[in-house]
């Protein structure tokens, strides 16, 4: 199955349209007029013209979500019991031996289960973070899936080359020499980058954390990233435990480790940040340097709440990740929205974070940590990647305010999602893949992977 797309579309009648453009505007009984997988028109009562017709009655149409972190190989490793009550580290080693066990058609059909539900929650763009390649696996496997499902891509060729017999966490069977990780970086970023406006998939380099990888690596990759013009990931200031090896092994907290080897800039966002300090958050928005708040698994893992409301403040662009479902363990942005929300609350008080900030955060904040000019707003010129969010089912019965709806309420179903003018989602079902089939084939792999 692949996404179907009308050259001219017409959504119409909406209860509200939240733009995100450069005032916020939201449009009461609004349209949307597609052309050719581009916005041309947004407003009241526009013309048909030949259009085929989306009826939004009772639905807010917004911009598609996007996912800045996302470990997708991790879908089929979700709720396993002994890492269940487990903090960052020790999660890591317990979950590490299960990994080395997948090949590359468990790496294909993860993102594909992944990327799945992301569709199915609003997600029209999500980054990946591939950083084991035990197998034979390949990055490629990973974009496999995503052109299958039908939503934007970045995918970052991970790493690890430090194994534990040299001081790092991973076991050596997982590491990779750092000569064959920067080859293969070249390889896959010639292979598969989109530079150009509308891209569906781009790629980026993301030696997977300082206590993995080599201070020589993390500097390489940023150079090689800086020659083919894409951007850089990686962690960083997750939890208590790696800002003490941060300042055992370098002896600097990990945002002074990162501006040292080149690791700041506006083509450079980081993983969590739960731990950054205020000069450290200082630097990040000097720098334009971007960060993937994981509200969800930071919890999961208790490795605290980061400081999104200091952040946002003082001018770091901030997205939202799902991180790796064995740490959420779910691939729902609605639902991770509203936990950014509820948790900045947790930590700065009930005006921290508000709906419509949180809802901004996960679409054209996400956007700008990606890089991404041509998404994350609906308006003229604009991608075509926009979600009908259902607000007349009982989830959000009772609301007075359909936009804060959407966050505030229990997770609200997409009626439509589409990416590129194209429909991923229809009537509530995914479109691109069959979803009973990825469920069966996923507990199959299961099966193995536990055996």
């Amino acid at each position: 199955m692949s996404p179907t797309r009308t050259d001219r579309l017409l959504i119409r009648h909406a209860d509200v349209v939240v733009t995100m453009d450069d005032t916020r505007q939201e449009i009461g009984n609004g349209d949307v007029l597609v052309e050719n997988g581009k916005i041309v028109a947004v407003g009241q009562g526009l013309p048909r013209d030949g259009a085929k017709v989306i009826e939004a009655a009772g639905c807010v149409v917004t911009p598609g979500l996007v996912n800045t972190h996302h470990h997708l190989f991790q879908t089929l490793t979700r709720a396993v019991p002994a890492a269940q009550n487990a903090a960052l580290f020790g999660w890591l080693k317990t979950l590490y031996p299960i990994w080395a066990r997948m090949t590359p058609d468990d790496i294909r059909l993860s993102a594909e289960v992944g990327l799945a539900e992301l569709a199915m929650s609003g997600c029209t763009c999500s980054s990946d973070h591939l950083y084991m390649f035990p197998n034979g696996s390949r990055l490629d496997d990973s974009i496999e899936a995503a052109q299958k499902i039908g939503i934007r891509f970045t995918a970052t060729r991970g790493a690890m080359s430090i194994g534990e017999s040299k001081g790092g966490l991973p076991p050596d069977a997982l590491v990779e020499d750092e000569a064959a990780i920067l080859t293969d970086s070249a390889r896959v970023v010639d292979a598969f980058h989109d530079p150009n406006e509308g891209a569906m998939v781009q790629v980026g380099l993301a030696p997977c954390s300082p206590f993995s990888v080599s201070r020589e690596l993390m500097r390489d990759a940023a150079i090689l990233a800086r020659e083919k013009g894409v951007r850089l990931h990686t962690h960083l200031a997750e939890n208590d435990e790696d800002i003490r090896y941060s300042l055992e092994t370098f002896g600097m907290l990990p945002g002074d480790y990162a501006e040292s080897l080149g690791w700041t800039g506006d083509d450079v966002w980081h993983a969590h940040c739960v731990k950054l300090s205020g000069d450290e958050i200082d630097l990040f928005a000097r720098t334009g340097t971007g960060v993937a708040h994981c509200p969800c698994s930071n919890a999961r893992l208790a490795s605290g709440i980061a400081p999104v409301r200091q952040m946002r403040d003082a001018g770091v662009p901030v997205g939202l990740g799902v991180d790796g479902s064995a740490s959420n363990d779910s691939s729902h942005l609605g639902a991770e929205a509203r936990q950014a929300m509820l948790v900045a609350r947790l930590r700065d008080g009930p005006a921290a974070l508000g709906a419509r900030e949180a809802l901004e955060i996960a679409t054209l904040g996400g956007a700008r940590v990606l890089g991404r000019r041509d998404i994350g707003a609906l308006k003229p010129g604009m991608q075509a990647d926009l979600v009908l969010w259902d607000v007349s089912e009982l989830p959000a019965a009772g609301q007075w305010d359909p936009v804060a709806a959407l966050i505030f309420c229990a997770p609200i179903r997409p009626k439509a999602v589409y990416v590129q003018g194209r429909a991923v989602v229809a009537d509530y079902r995914l479109l691109t893949a069959d979803t009973r089939d990825l469920q069966a084939r996923a507990q199959k792999s299961v099966a193995r992977l536990a055996g």
